[in-house]
């Protein structure tokens, strides 16, 4: 009788611990242009708190059909503004989680052995030695929305959209160049200066008034089972060093007062 005791209290003991493990990790749905500076954010988070982030990119256009459909995410960090909008308007985010945390920039990048002169900008795509252009889907991503204002914003668009190789999302859009199944691509300044990139290509940053500002927020999901934890999670991002980390991967971060 007393071993069947100490065996159903050490049984309740592991559950206990195993659910406030999970409670722990925050699952987190983020646009493909955070992929390097999340890295460092979620070892800082874990490092100063314990709790572990469980990340998965991918465009934000696909993600917000997910979290429509109930996907099972604490968090959705997209890179634009409408679609978290559209979820708090939907009654599907938790109140005031909603949070503009940064805004993107856009460049165009060739790899190091590419011979392009990029000093004109956006128009060394008209070089007759460029076959394939990279950018994002913009039917779903926000950085090939923008890819795709910039160069119309240049009278380019028609002029080479027929080169155009459309990456899943920005990341994989920058992979397509990497790789040599595109000669060039617009991708976002932070991939650019990711420690998987930076020391494999030249960029020039495309004029922010060519294209609509790639501003980016952040909400809690109403569904979310760790909503303390995200809660945690959304104040250390407003701190003053993950907004000077966010400037270091490119990204513009809003005006106001981080705490220290």
């Amino acid at each position: 009788m007393l071993f069947r005791i100490r065996r159903f209290l050490g049984l309740f003991v592991f559950a206990f611990l195993a659910a406030n493990a999970a409670a722990q990790e925050i699952t987190v749905a983020a646009a493909a242009d955070l992929q390097f500076a999340m890295q460092d954010i979620a070892a800082r988070f874990q490092k100063e708190t314990g709790k572990t982030l469980k990340v998965t990119y991918g465009s934000s256009g696909n993600f917000f059909a997910q979290l429509q459909n109930g996907a099972p995410f604490d968090m959705f960090f997209s890179a634009n503004l409408d679609y978290p909008k559209k979820l708090e308007a939907a009654g599907l985010t938790e109140p005031d989680s909603f949070y503009p945390y940064a805004t993107g920039k856009i460049v165009l990048w060739v790899p190091n052995d590419s011979k392009l002169d990029l000093k004109p900008g956006l128009r060394s795509l008209l070089d007759p030695g460029i076959k394939k252009i990279a950018i994002a889907n913009p039917q779903h991503a926000p950085y090939g929305q923008a890819a795709v204002a910039a160069l119309k914003q240049e009278n380019l668009y028609d002029r080479i959209s027929d080169k155009l190789v459309l990456g899943e999302n920005v990341s994989q859009t920058a992979t397509f160049v990497v790789s040599g199944a595109a000669d060039a691509g617009i991708i976002a300044l932070s991939l650019a200066l990711s420690p998987n990139m930076k020391d494999k290509g030249r960029y020039v940053e495309i004029p922010a008034n060519d294209y609509p500002p790639i501003a980016q927020a952040c909400v809690i999901l109403k569904s979310s089972p760790n909503k303390v934890a995200a809660r945690d999670f959304l104040a250390f991002l407003k701190t003053a060093p993950i907004a000077e980390l966010l400037r270091s991967y490119g990204f513009a971060v809003p005006n106001g007062s981080p705490k220290p």
